[in-house]
C-alpha cells in the first residue's frame, strides 16, 4: 500500500498536470488568457484566493454559492458579472437568483483589488477566479483561469428565463447548453458541481408528495429507502427555505458520489435524476460513477476543470467591449 506521503505527492502532481494542460489550451478566439494581470495587477489572483478562503472559513456554504454564481452569470449575457448589479429589475433580483450566496466575498475582493490596482481587475474575472478557488477549497481540482473579461453594461431580470431549470427535460437542458457552445458531456459534467451544493425544499418537495406526472404520491423514480429521509428533511407543510444537500452522504466534498447517487436513484432535484433516466446523459453519469475504468472511464476532476474553462469563455467581453466597474454592484456612471 502506498504511503500517505506518496499518495499526497501523486495528487499534487495530478493537479499540476491539470493546471499545466489547461494553461496550454487555446483561448478559443475569445481574447482571454492565463496571466492577463501578471503585469498590471500581479497580486490579483492571490487577493481573490485569500478573500474566498477567509469567507469559506466563516461559512463553508459560500463555496457552492460562488460556483453557482459563476454558472448563472455565464448563462445570461455571458460571463460578464451582470449578475452582480443591484436593482429591482436586474438579474440579481430575478427568481432564479434570489437565493444565491457569495456576493459579500466578491465585493470584499473587489474592494481590496481597487486599493491595490484601481480600475484594472473586472468583476467578471473575480467571479471566475472565486469559483475555481471554491472548488479547490472543497477538495476539487484546480485549473488555470483565463482572465481578461470585461464587465457587461446590461442586467435584466427577464433574461434569466433562459437559465436551466430544475423541471426542464433533458432535451431542453441540452438545447440550453448547446446555445452556449456546451455539449451533452459538458451538461453532465457541470451538473456534477452539485456535489457540493444544496437546494431549498421548495424546489423538490413536489417530488415527495404531489409529483406532477402522477398527480398523487411521490416521484416513482426516487429510491423507496431514500424517500423517507427526504420527507423527514422536508415535511409537506414545512419550511420551504430549508436547505438540503444535493449529494447525500457527501456534504460539502467535491467527489463523484453525486453520480453514484444518481445511479442509485438518490438524486434530489428532478433535473439531476433525469441525467440517469435519459440514455444520452446516462452514459456520462456511468462513466463518472464507475466502476468502469480504462478507455470507457472519465476522470470527473479532469473533465470538470476542462468544462469550467470552456464555460468561462461563454459570451465574454474583451478589449474595448464593456467596462471595468469601480464597484461590482453598479455600472460606472
Amino acid at each position: 500500500m502506498a504511503s500517505s506521503w506518496s499518495l499526497c505527492h501523486l495528487g499534487r502532481l495530478h493537479l499540476l498536470a491539470i493546471s499545466l494542460s489547461l494553461a496550454a489550451a487555446p483561448a478559443l478566439g475569445q481574447g482571454t488568457r492565463v496571466g492577463f494581470y501578471s503585469s498590471s495587477c500581479p497580486r490579483a489572483e492571490s487577493i481573490v484566493r485569500s478573500t474566498v478562503q477567509s469567507h469559506f472559513r466563516s461559512d463553508p456554504t459560500v463555496a457552492p454559492g460562488l460556483l453557482r454564481m459563476h454558472f448563472h452569470d455565464c448563462f445570461v449575457q455571458g460571463c460578464d458579472a451582470s449578475i452582480l448589479i443591484t436593482g429591482p429589475s436586474t438579474e440579481r433580483n430575478a427568481p432564479p437568483n434570489l437565493l444565491l450566496r457569495g456576493f459579500d466575498a466578491i465585493d470584499n475582493a473587489k474592494t481590496q483589488l481597487e486599493a491595490a490596482c484601481p480600475g484594472v481587475v473586472s468583476c467578471a474575472d473575480i467571479i471566475a477566479l472565486a469559483a475555481r478557488d471554491s472548488v479547490v477549497l472543497t477538495g476539487g481540482p484546480s485549473w488555470a483561469v483565463r482572465t481578461g473579461r470585461r464587465d457587461g453594461l446590461v442586467s435584466s431580470g427577464s433574461d434569466t428565463a433562459n437559465l436551466p431549470a430544475f423541471t426542464d427535460s433533458i432535451d431542453i437542458l441540452k438545447s440550453k447548453f448547446l446555445d452556449k457552445g456546451l455539449n451533452t458531456q459538458d451538461l453532465v459534467t457541470l451538473s456534477g458541481g452539485h456535489t457540493i451544493g444544496t437546494s431549498a425544499c421548495q424546489f423538490f418537495r413536489y417530488r415527495l408528495y404531489n409529483f406532477t406526472t402522477t398527480g398523487n404520491g411521490a416521484d416513482p423514480s426516487i429510491d423507496p429507502t431514500f424517500l423517507p429521509q427526504l420527507q423527514a428533511l422536508c415535511p409537506a407543510n414545512g419550511d420551504g427555505t430549508r436547505r438540503v444537500a444535493l449529494d447525500n452522504g457527501s456534504v460539502g466534498r467535491f467527489d463523484v458520489s453525486y453520480f453514484t447517487n444518481l445511479r442509485n436513484n438518490r438524486g434530489v432535484l428532478e433535473s439531476d435524476q433525469k441525467l440517469w433516466a435519459d440514455a444520452s446523459t446516462r452514459v456520462f453519469v456511468q462513466r463518472f460513477a464507475g466502476p468502469i475504468r480504462g478507455l470507457l472511464g472519465l476522470r470527473f476532476d479532469v473533465e470538470f476543470a476542462r468544462a469550467m474553462v470552456k464555460m468561462g469563455d461563454v459570451g465574454v467581453k474583451t478589449g474595448t467591449d464593456g467596462e471595468i466597474r469601480r464597484v461590482c454592484t453598479a455600472f460606472n456612471s
